[in-house]
């Protein structure tokens, strides 16, 4: 009988039990946030995401299947070797038409 009067707060085993169930949440809610998480390496979707869009340091982030891979933008604007290869149009119903450099 003496167990069942004894001062809960004289028991050491209570704090250990309050503290696993504040772990156990915490596990639970890290768990979620990782399923919730668009690069998710255990979803098979194909994502794309884009940080720090338009300035100096963006980032395009893209996961097809298990693969992900980065791009980071170096901040220059429209840098390269190249030739003007046509012009695109776009007609009053929405669809764009490209017409080829020298076509007539």
């Amino acid at each position: 009988m003496k167990l069942l009067q004894e001062d809960e707060s004289l028991n050491p085993i209570l704090s250990a039990v309050n503290l696993i169930d504040v772990f156990l949440v915490i596990i639970a809610a890290l768990l979620i946030s990782i399923a919730k998480n668009p690069l998710n390496p255990f979803s098979a979707d194909d994502v794309t995401v884009i940080k720090n869009e338009g300035k100096k340091d963006m980032e395009i982030i893209t996961k097809k299947g298990k693969k992900i891979t980065k791009y980071k933008s170096s901040g220059k604007i429209g840098e390269g070797e190249g030739e003007k290869a046509g012009v695109a149009y776009k007609m009053k119903d929405g669809s764009i038409v490209y017409v080829p450099e020298g076509a007539q």
